[in-house]
């Protein structure tokens, strides 16, 4: 990602806009994705980087310096989005490659993040006439990469793909989470919350003052599992009697959190 190609786009197309609007409102996904891959012992993401527009005034006009760059290292506290700058601004003289940024999230352009499919070994006479080529990385998101994806020839894509190394698809059918066709039941629920569900309870009989902790900022478990939308840990931290009504230090409940970026299946949950 360091050394990708930086390729421009115009702010001001209104399907750019709608792009950005399309990255902020699907974000959720983004950091249930990378919340996970932290809990991973073996990393399942190639690429995982967010864009944002960074700014400052132009001494020579009235219109400030604008660049979009991008971001890894993410956290998300339900509000705010952090990371570490890994483009070098080409104007910008107020940010540097390296700095650590945080922006709200109503400020994001973009987010991506890559899988390398899971394909089959071949046996027996297929393994014979198979190619030994790996698949690329697929990406999921990329609103603004593929809205100029879609400005551009099929050379230019091919070119834009190879300097990327990574496999985009068609930039009609822009792809949120892992398995979204294969296993639809994955936009509601990430598979390792269901799967995890043992292991969870047991975390709770092992760590019971861990339910109810709340860290420097005031959030507790239910409010960072609210975060990442996972249903099945909230269910399970609500019936061993996780306090659904504590406040972080902003005084924002789980429900507020689950209302606020709109996490359908459990904003009933956290309500009863």
């Amino acid at each position: 990602m360091e050394n990708s190609t930086v390729f421009f786009a115009d702010g001001s197309d209104p399907k750019m806009i709608e792009a950005y609007k399309k990255a902020q409102e699907t974000f959720k996904y983004f950091w249930r994705e990378q919340s996970w891959e932290y809990n991973r012992i073996i990393p399942g993401l190639n690429v995982s980087c967010v864009k944002a527009a960074f700014s400052q005034e132009n001494p020579d006009s009235d219109e400030p310096i604008v660049e979009h760059m991008w971001l890894n290292e993410i956290d998300f506290d339900g509000d705010r989005v952090k990371g570490i700058l890994i483009n070098q601004p080409n104007d910008l003289t107020n940010i540097e490659v390296g700095d650590y940024v945080d922006v709200p999230l109503n400020e994001i352009s973009d987010w991506l993040f890559a899988m390398t499919p899971m394909t089959p070994k071949p046996k027996g006479l297929s393994k014979l006439f198979s190619s030994s080529a790996e698949p690329l990385p697929k990406a999921y998101g990329g609103f603004t990469i593929q809205k100029m994806r879609s400005d551009m020839s099929v050379s230019e894509r091919k070119e834009h793909d190879k300097a990327w190394g990574l496999d985009f698809g068609d930039y009609n059918d822009i792809e949120i989470v892992h398995g979204q066709k294969e296993q639809p039941e994955n936009l509601i629920e990430h598979p390792m919350s269901r799967n995890s569900k043992e292991n969870f309870v047991q975390f709770l009989k092992d760590y019971p003052d861990e339910m109810n902790y709340a860290d420097e900022n005031g959030f507790t478990l239910l409010h960072r599992e609210t975060i990442a939308g996972n249903l099945t840990s909230i269910k399970i931290l609500l019936e061993a009697g996780a306090d659904k009504n504590a406040k972080a230090k902003n005084g924002k409940t789980a429900l507020d959190y689950a209302r606020q970026l709109n996490w359908e299946h459990l904003i009933p949950v956290l309500s009863n």
